[in-house]
């Protein structure tokens, strides 16, 4: 019978320590970040936020526990992601080791709602963290979304950690600085943005959905994703919809042709051809993620940058019909 005990308190011990070896997987919204701990025998506030780089009194009242009680063994606590143990830019310190935290992909999510919930991290990081070369990631797949720093001499998850250089995490202050600069020298220059930095203005104007905007100046012949839609659609069957389209504010497009949009069933990376339906006129825009949840949007099909409209030649709001290739089936 002590025989059967022990072996039964070696494999229950074994299995909550190697919960510790799981990938570690981001939860909560920014700033409200982060990701969860199984207490395993003998642990206590102390050994756990030598693990995590927190401050042990931190963890009592991030749980709503008492300190002095202690934790159970199996409970399931929340270890907060903070500026002191939690990197999305700049580089690990000297005794520090970068243990990747990550993030599950949902259906029909992409790089650009991923960014925005988790403090807004620029999509070229997630692109290099991930290797990605596109926006378009399954469903189901872990991406790296920032790093938990631990210190070597106090953290068993050093063994998670990885080798990686300063500049791989770091963003480059200095060229930050340089292009604010360079703005500030000449702000009446449109300047050329990544789709990162494209953000929606959502305004409700009262303007009639038909009427036309006769004065639109530029044309790039549909814009920089012609090429890569008539990609797209080789040997494939298209999804046609129609409805209300309104715009969002954008530096992007004005001087490149690159149109980008917000679509609530095609994948991110999709290229949507969009038709103004009062004059035929036709543009590609690549879809960046779904349609922001908010009342503004409500009855949209589609948001799409100003700078496509205005070689639609439409207003904020118009009627449109929209084709594009559905993704391809697992």
């Amino acid at each position: 019978m002590r025989k059967l005990f022990a072996i039964f308190s070696i494999l229950f011990t074994y299995n909550i320590s190697s919960a510790q070896d799981k990938l570690l997987i981001a939860e909560g919204t920014s700033p409200n970040l982060y990701i969860t701990h199984t207490i395993a025998p003998k642990e206590n506030y102390y050994s756990v936020g030598r693990m995590y780089n927190v401050s042990p009194r931190e963890l009592a009242p991030y749980n709503n526990l008492t300190f002095e009680k202690g934790f159970t063994m199996g409970q399931i606590i929340r270890i907060p992601l903070g500026p002191n143990n939690f990197s999305q830019g700049d580089a690990p310190g000297e005794n520090e080791v970068p243990v990747p935290v990550y993030h599950t992909m949902k259906a029909k999510e992409g790089l650009y709602r991923v960014s925005i919930k988790y403090n807004k991290v620029p999509l070229d990081k997630l692109r290099k963290w991930n290797k990605l070369s596109g926006d378009a990631v399954g469903t189901g797949t872990k991406i790296i979304i920032g790093y938990l720093k631990v210190l070597k001499d106090q953290s068993p998850l050093v063994n998670q950690g990885i080798k990686i250089n300063s500049s791989d995490i770091a963003i480059n202050k200095q060229a930050v600085d340089n292009k604010q600069a360079e703005k500030k020298q000449e702000p009446e220059k449109p300047v050329e943005v990544r789709p990162e930095e494209v953000r929606p203005v959502v305004q409700e104007r009262p303007e009639n959905v038909n009427a036309i905007n006769t004065g639109g100046t530029i044309n790039f012949n549909g814009g920089k994703f012609k090429s890569l839609y008539n990609d797209q659609i080789k040997n494939r069957s298209l999804e046609n919809e129609s409805g209300v389209a309104a715009t969002f504010k954008t530096t992007s497009g004005w001087q490149d042709g690159k149109y980008y949009c917000f679509h609530n069933t095609a994948q991110p990376a999709t290229i949507i051809k969009i038709t103004n339906n009062a004059n035929g006129k036709v543009v590609y825009a690549k879809v960046l993620d779904a349609i922001p949840d908010i009342k503004q949007n409500s009855g949209l099909l589609l948001r799409i940058s100003n700078s496509a409209a205005a070689e639609l030649g439409a207003l904020d709001k118009f009627d449109c019909s929209i084709s594009y290739a559905p993704s391809k089936s697992p």
